[in-house]
C-alpha cells in the first residue's frame, strides 16, 4: 500500500525540499510510491507506556552504551535518505547525466561508426576532460560540505543505562565485550546515533531526534509546521484521551513527535520508537533526494543555458543546409554542423559552477562560516538587507546582573533570592538572563535549597505570555509560585505588590512609578525583568497558566548586556558594502535605540509589535525599508517582516540563534545562526557562523560576492564568445568554397578554450567589485553579450580575408592554410579576450589575474602557435603558417583587445558593471 497523495503530503514535499516549482502531477508520484507509515505508529500509541517499553525491549531508565552499540549495528545510523552523500561512483555515473555530455558521446559514436577516428578520439577526449573535471570538483566538493556540515553539532539528551544491570562485568569479559562504567545518566549525543529503545529528554529549542513515543510531559509544545504546515505548535500528552483513540492519522495523535519537527516550550521525556528511513519523513524521503528549491541565480543560469542552446539549435540546421547546398557534400556538412553544435553548448558550466561554489564555500570556512547549504553562498552574496537580534550581536553575550531593587528602586535581597529559586527549578531552556542570575551561587548555600525547598511544578516560559513560572515547597508548610518575565507581562497579572514588608494592593500611582522605574533603567541601556509570587496550599500537586494570576509584585532584576566593541567598525563595514542592517528584537524599543546608538547604528524609524499586528502585507511593507528598529516582535512577526522586505525585491538574510528565530531564519534568502544556537535554530540555518560576530559575517558576505564574480565572469565569456562564432560560422559557411575549418579542428579549438576557463575558480576579483550586493541580472549579460560577442567576428573576418587574399589560400586545394591560420587566430583571441572579459578595468595594468588562471591562458595560447608546426599537424588537418602570418596575427590581437576594451569601458559606463 502507498500514502495516499493527498494535499498534505505534496505540502510534506514541498516545505522539506522545497518543491515549490513542481506540479500536482509529478508531486502525486512521488507521493504515490512512498510506502505506507507502519501501522506499529498508531498501535505504540494506543498502548500503554509498560507495553511500550517492553515491545521495544528498554525501560525507563534507557539502554546502555552497549545495548545502543549493539543496535546501532543493526538499524544503522539515524540519517534519512536526503541527508546522505551520494557514494562515490554514483555522483560519477551522475555526471553523464548532462545534455552536453550525451551529445558529444553522440557524436563520439557516429564519429567511431563512420571510422573518423580521430574525431572520435578529440570528442572522446573532451567527454573525459568534461566529466572527470566536474566529477573531481563535484565530489571534493560535496566532501568538503559534508565535513563542514559534520562542524555543526546536533545532540539529543539520553538516558543512559549501568550496563551492569544486563550483563555482569566477568560475563563480559568472557564475552570479548567491554563495559564503559562510567557513562553518567544523562549523555548529550548527535542525533544521528540513536536507536529505537533509547529514553531522551526534551525541553525548549529541542529537534524532535526521531520518531519518539512520550512517557512524560509537562505544558509540551511541539511545532508541526515542516510536516503539517499549521504555524501553530500543537501540545503534546503522554497519554492519550478518549477521543484519540480513533485517530488514524499519526500527526494528529498527542503523545508521538516525529523527527523534523521541534519543541517550542515545556518539558518531556520519550522512548524513540523509529530511526533513519523507517520514520515518518524517512519514508517519505526514500522517494526523492535532495530537490531544492530554484533561487534566482539557478533560474539565471538556466535562462542563459537555454538561450545558448537555443542558438546552438538554430543553428546548427542553418550551417548544415548552408555548407551542404553550396558545397554538395552533405556528409561533411553534417559533421561541420554537429562540430558547431559542440562549440556552442557551454559544457564547462555546471563543473565552473560547483567547483567556484566548492572553493568558496572552503574558503568561507577558514574565516568561520559553515556553509550548510551550498547553494546559498550566491544569496550571502546578494544580501542586501540584514536582520539581526540584538543580543549577541551587537552585545557582547554576556550579560551581567547589575541590579535587584524594589519597586522604587532601592536594593533588595529578597528580590535576588525569588529570581534564583526561579531560575534554579527551571528545567527548560535557560537564557542568559537565567545564567547571569545563577552565578550568584553563594544563594545556593545560605537559601539551603536541598532542605528548604522541592520544586512542584512548572509553567514553561513561551512568546505570547513572556514570562515563565516555578512553583516550589518550602519547609513542607506551603507552595510558593514564583514567576519572573517582560515587566508588562508581570504587571498584568499582579494585583498586590510587597514594599517595605507590607504587602499593598496594585494601584495606578503604584502601576506609574514601576513603568517610570523600568524606562530611566532601558533609557540607560539596562535590561530588566520583573519577579512576583503568591503563596499556595499543600493540596494542589498540578499547575498551568491559569493559575499566574493574582500575583504580588515583590520587584525589578536589571541586566547590563554592554555593546560589542567590534559591532560599530562590522556596521560600518557592512554599509560601505551596500548591506542594511535592521533589528528585529523581543526586547522593548528603549533598550534596542540605546543599544543602536551606542553602536553607531543610525536609527530611522521604530516600529513595535503591537502595530504591526494591525497593518496589511502592503502597509508593513511600506514602512519596513524605512525602518532600523522592529522591537517587542513575537516570532511570526519576524518572520512576517522578513517576508515582505523579500515581496519588495530585496536579498534578506536573517542571523538569530534562538528558538523565535526558526521561522525567520526558514523565510530568510539566507538564514544565519552560530554553533552555540539551540538546535531548531541550527537545523533552519543556511549558514554557521562559529563566532558570534558582525565582523565574521562580513568577511564571509565578500567570499560570497567573490563566488558569484567567478561564476558569472564564466557565463559572459561563454555567451559572448559563442555568440561571436555563431555569426563567424554563418558567414564562412556561406561565402567559402570549403569548410573554414575541419570538424576535428573545432572540436579540439573547443576542447582547448574549455581548458583555458578551468582557471576561473581560481581567479582574483577587484576590491570594487565587491562593495555592493551583486544580483543576477540576465538583462545584462545579454547586453554584454550582444556588444561584446560580434566583435571577435570582425577579426575573424579580417582573418578570412588575409588568408584568402594575402596568403592565396582560396581554393580547396589550399583549405588546410585557411584553416589552420583561422585555428590559431580563433583560438588565440578567444584565449586572450578572458583577460579583457574578467574585468571592468584595463587588464594586467589595474587588474591582475590569479596565477593559475594567468598560467592556464598562457598554456593554451602556446599550444595554439605550436599545433602547425607539431608532429601531431598533419594528422590534425594543419600546415605550418608563413612567419608573415604571426605579425599580422599580433597586429590583429593588438586591435581585438583595444576594441574590446574601449566598446567594454563605453558599456560599464552606460551599463555598470555587474
Amino acid at each position: 500500500m502507498a500514502i495516499k497523495p493527498n494535499s498534505q503530503n505534496k505540502m510534506v514535499f514541498r516545505r522539506m525540499w522545497g518543491w515549490k516549482g513542481k506540479s500536482d502531477a509529478q508531486l502525486h508520484i512521488a507521493t504515490s510510491v512512498a510506502p505506507l507509515i507502519p501501522v506499529k505508529l498508531i498501535q505504540i500509541a494506543q498502548n500503554n507506556v509498560e507495553a511500550v517499553l517492553e515491545s521495544l525491549n528498554t525501560s525507563s531508565e534507557g539502554l546502555s552504551e552497549l545495548q545502543s552499540n549493539l543496535r546501532r549495528d543493526k538499524t544503522g545510523l539515524n540519517e534519512i535518505a536526503h541527508e546522505k552523500p551520494l557514494k562515490w561512483y554514483i555522483q560519477f555515473l551522475k555526471t553523464f547525466q548532462n545534455p552536453f555530455v550525451i551529445l558529444l558521446m553522440t557524436l563520439a559514436a557516429i564519429s567511431l561508426i563512420t571510422e573518423d577516428i580521430k574525431a572520435a578520439v578529440i570528442i572522446f577526449s573532451m567527454v573525459v576532460f568534461s566529466v572527470v573535471l566536474r566529477f573531481s570538483q563535484e565530489f571534493r566538493s560535496s566532501q568538503a560540505a559534508e565535513k563542514l556540515r559534520e562542524m555543526v553539532h546536533t545532540t539529543a539528551t539520553v538516558s543512559r543505562k549501568d550496563p551492569r544491570k544486563d550483563i555482569s562485568p566477568g560475563l563480559a569479559l568472557d564475552m570479548g565485550l567491554t563495559l564503559n562504567l562510567d557513562v553518567p545518566d544523562k549523555q548529550e549525543i548527535p542525533i544521528k546515533l540513536l536507536v529505537p529503545g533509547d529514553v531522551v529528554f526534551l525541553s525548549a529549542g529541542d529537534m524532535i531526534p526521531a520518531d519518539v513515543r512520550l512517557i512524560a510531559s509537562k505544558d509540551l509544545f511541539v511545532s508541526q509546521g515542516t510536516l503539517t504546515g499549521e504555524s501553530l505548535p500543537v501540545e503534546k500528552h503522554a497519554t492519550l484521551s478518549g477521543d484519540q483513540l480513533q485517530v488514524q492519522n499519526p500527526l494528529e495523535l498527542t503523545n508521538l513527535c516525529f523527527l523534523g519537527t521541534s519543541v517550542i516550550s515545556g518539558a518531556g521525556t520519550a522512548v524513540v520508537i523509529e530511526t533513519g528511513g523507517n520514520t515518518y519523513l524517512g519514508s517519505l524521503a526514500k522517494t526523492i533526494v535532495a530537490h531544492k528549491t530554484v533561487t534566482s541565480f539557478d533560474k539565471g543560469i538556466s535562462d542563459v543555458s537555454f538561450l545558448l542552446l537555443r542558438f546552438m539549435l538554430v543553428m546548427a540546421p542553418v550551417v548544415f543546409l548552408i555548407n551542404g547546398f553550396i558545397k554538395g557534400n552533405w556528409t561533411e556538412a553534417f559533421f561541420f554542423a554537429l562540430s558547431v553544435a559542440v562549440g556552442l553548448t557551454p559544457e564547462m558550466l555546471p563543473m565552473i559552477v560547483t567547483a567556484n561554489l566548492g572553493r568558496g564555500a572552503l574558503a568561507m570556512s577558514n574565516k568561520k562560516v559553515i556553509v550548510k547549504n551550498i547553494d546559498a553562498i550566491q544569496n550571502f552574496g546578494a544580501m542586501d538587507i540584514l536582520c539581526t537580534d540584538k543580543t549577541g550581536t551587537l552585545t557582547q553575550d554576556r550579560i551581567v546582573l547589575e541590579m535587584h531593587l524594589d519597586i522604587y528602586g532601592n536594593e533588595n535581597e529578597e528580590v535576588l533570592e525569588f529570581a534564583f529559586l526561579n531560575s534554579f527549578y527551571q528545567t527548560g531552556l535557560k537564557n542568559l538572563l537565567d545564567v547571569a542570575v545563577l552565578e550568584h551561587i553563594e544563594l545556593h548555600d545560605s537559601l539551603k535549597l536541598e532542605k528548604a525547598f522541592r520544586k512542584i511544578d512548572e509553567i514553561p516560559f513561551d512568546f505570547m505570555r513572556r514570562r515563565m513560572s516555578v512553583v516550589i515547597e518550602e519547609e513542607n508548610h506551603h507552595h510558593e509560585l514564583i514567576c519572573k518575565g517582560a515587566v508588562e507581562e508581570i504587571l498584568q497579572v499582579c494585583t498586590q505588590v510587597k514594599t517595605n514588608g507590607q504587602i499593598l494592593p496594585v494601584e495606578t500611582s503604584i502601576l506609574e512609578q514601576v513603568t517610570r522605574l523600568n524606562q530611566e533603567l532601558n533609557e540607560d541601556g539596562l535590561r530588566v525583568i520583573a519577579v512576583a509570587y503568591k503563596e499556595l496550599p499543600l493540596e494542589q500537586r498540578s499547575y498551568s497558566v491559569a493559575d499566574e494570576h493574582s500575583l504580588i509584585l515583590l520587584g525589578l532584576v536589571v541586566f547590563l548586556d554592554p555593546p560589542k566593541d567590534s559591532a560599530a567598525t562590522a556596521i560600518a563595514a557592512l554599509k560601505s558594502g551596500g548591506v542594511q542592517v535592521k533589528v528585529l528584537t523581543g526586547d522593548n524599543a528603549i533598550i534596542a535605540q540605546k543599544t543602536c546608538k551606542d553602536v553607531g547604528l543610525a536609527v530611522q524609524k521604530t516600529l513595535l509589535g503591537n502595530e504591526i499586528e494591525i497593518l496589511s502585507d502592503e502597509e508593513l511593507a511600506g514602512l519596513a525599508e524605512s525602518t532600523t528598529i522592529f522591537a517587542k516582535l513575537s516570532p511570526l512577526q519576524k518572520s512576517r517582516i522578513i517576508h515582505v522586505l523579500r515581496q519588495k525585491g530585496h536579498i534578506v538574510g536573517f542571523m538569530g540563534d534562538g528558538i523565535n528565530d526558526a521561522a525567520a531564519l526558514r523565510e530568510a534568502d539566507v538564514g544565519i545562526s552560530v554553533d552555540t544556537a539551540v538546535d531548531i535554530a541550527k537545523e533552519s540555518a543556511d549558514i554557521i557562523l562559529l563566532e558570534k560576530s558582525l565582523l565574521v559575517l562580513e568577511a564571509g558576505i565578500l567570499e560570497g560576492r567573490k563566488t558569484f564574480g567567478n561564476i558569472v565572469k564564466y557565463i559572459k565569456m561563454g555567451a559572448s564568445s559563442n555568440f561571436g562564432n555563431m555569426f563567424s560560422v554563418l558567414g564562412a559557411s556561406a561565402l567559402l568554397p570549403f569548410l573554414p575549418m575541419q570538424p576535428v579542428q573545432i572540436l579540439l579549438n573547443n576542447l582547448l578554450y574549455d581548458f583555458s576557463q578551468t582557471g576561473i575558480p581560481f581567479d582574483n576579483v577587484d576590491k570594487e567589485y565587491l562593495t555592493k550586493p551583486r544580483k543576477w541580472l540576465v538583462g545584462d549579460i545579454q547586453k554584454f553579450m550582444l556588444l561584446i560577442g560580434p566583435i571577435s567576428s570582425i577579426f575573424d573576418y579580417a582573418t578570412y580575408a588575409l588568408m584568402w587574399f594575402v596568403f592565396k589560400a582560396n581554393t580547396v586545394d589550399q583549405q588546410a592554410l585557411f584553416q589552420t591560420g583561422w585555428f590559431v587566430e580563433s583560438l588565440m583571441t578567444q584565449t586572450l579576450i578572458v583577460h579583457i572579459i574578467r574585468t571592468p578595468k584595463i587588464p594586467f595594468l589595474q587588474s591582475r589575474p590569479a596565477f593559475p588562471m594567468l598560467l592556464i591562458t598562457l598554456t593554451v595560447m602556446a599550444i595554439a602557435l605550436y599545433l602547425p608546426f607539431s608532429p601531431i599537424a598533419f594528422e590534425l588537418g594543419f600546415v605550418p603558417l608563413p612567419a608573415e602570418y604571426f605579425l599580422w596575427l599580433g597586429l590583429f590581437l593588438t586591435g581585438y583587445c583595444v576594441l574590446t576594451q574601449l566598446v567594454k569601458t563605453w558599456f560599464v559606463r552606460k551599463y555598470g558593471y555587474n
